[in-house]
């Protein structure tokens, strides 16, 4: 199989992730399917759809003649049979969860042809925990988007030991032509790069803010006016060449025996269980209503629109 081969993609679970992945697809081209279990979460996908599509033509990332044709161009069923029967790569968005994504897999591979690519979007879990369940292990792989995928030009490509060449090299040049901008996991590692590098700076922001040095509100405010601007025009490992790694050796000896070393995220815990998990629940560290959470998503859609013209 070649990249030209692959014209038609289904992405299983329709929602943050998945509507996003089907939205580039078909801005590409391709023939999508989207799958979800149930009318009302697909209902849902329309809604998420629509709503992309408005930000991405207001922001003019796309016309208005392609915001309109999009979603006609979405096929979505209940059904996974009815979607995956011929097609020659799946991406699997569900939630996460080990046991419904190792399920789902060994439904593909009785669904699917022996041809396709079934390729995870899993922010964490390995792929190789994803083979074990199939008969194409070769064909297995991981491609993480980061949210909002039609934003975020990066994508973790990570095979398994198992995977063929052929498989990462047709998923790499795949995602290329869509526009983004891939980088190969060389080998599996829980959390791979993107999420292990966020995770983290979290566990020190959490620590920070547990420990009362500084408020959720001003270890934003760090980030954002601050390290986030240098990071988003070079890396941190280029920024800090820069500096100088004779300087930074010795900041780090001296700050790196006072990081965080917590191995559960006690604050993060006793939140959710308090049910103040973000903006679906209307609060996590900040208050947040309909308005200012839609504020938010589009003050974070413009910065990465603005962002990707310095690149």
């Amino acid at each position: 199989m070649n990249t030209s081969s692959i014209r038609s993609v289904a992405v299983i679970g329709a929602g943050l992730m998945g509507h996003g992945i089907a939205i580039e697809f078909a801005l590409a081209g391709y023939d999508v399917r989207l799958h979800s279990r149930s009318e009302e979460s697909l209902e849902r996908a329309r809604g998420m759809i629509r709503d992309s599509l408005e930000r991405l033509h207001d922001l003019g990332r796309i016309s208005e003649q392609q915001a309109e044709s999009v979603p006609d161009g979405v096929r979505m069923s209940t059904e996974l049979g009815e979607l995956v029967g011929d097609v020659n790569l799946v991406i699997e968005s569900i939630y996460e969860d080990i046991d419904a994504k190792t399920d789902l897999f060994a439904q593909l591979d009785d669904l699917c042809p022996d041809r396709t690519i079934l390729a995870s979007n899993t922010s964490s879990f390995l792929p190789s925990r994803l083979a074990v369940v199939t008969t194409r292990p070769d064909k297995i792989i991981n491609a993480h988007f980061l949210n909002p995928p039609f934003f975020v030009p990066l994508v973790e490509v990570v095979p398994t030991e198992e995977t063929s060449k052929e498989t990462t090299k047709v998923v790499m040049e795949m995602l290329i032509s869509l526009g983004k901008q891939p980088i190969l996991v060389k080998r599996e590692a829980p959390g791979f790069v993107a999420s292990r590098l966020q995770m983290a700076l979290l566990r020190e922001a959490l620590w920070l803010v547990e420990n009362e040095v500084a408020s959720a509100e001003d270890v934003d405010k760090a980030i954002n006016a601050g390290l986030g601007r240098r990071w988003a025009t070079a890396g941190v490992l280029q920024v800090l060449e820069v500096a100088g790694w004779d300087l930074i050796s010795r900041v780090a000896a001296d700050v790196f025996p006072h990081l965080s070393n917590a191995d559960d995220p006690a604050l993060l815990l006793e939140m959710v269980e308090r049910g103040d998990s973000g903006v679906k629940a209307g609060k996590g560290f900040y208050e947040w209503t309909p308005e200012k959470a839609e504020e938010l998503r589009r003050r974070i859609a413009k910065g990465l629109v603005e962002i990707d013209k310095l690149h």
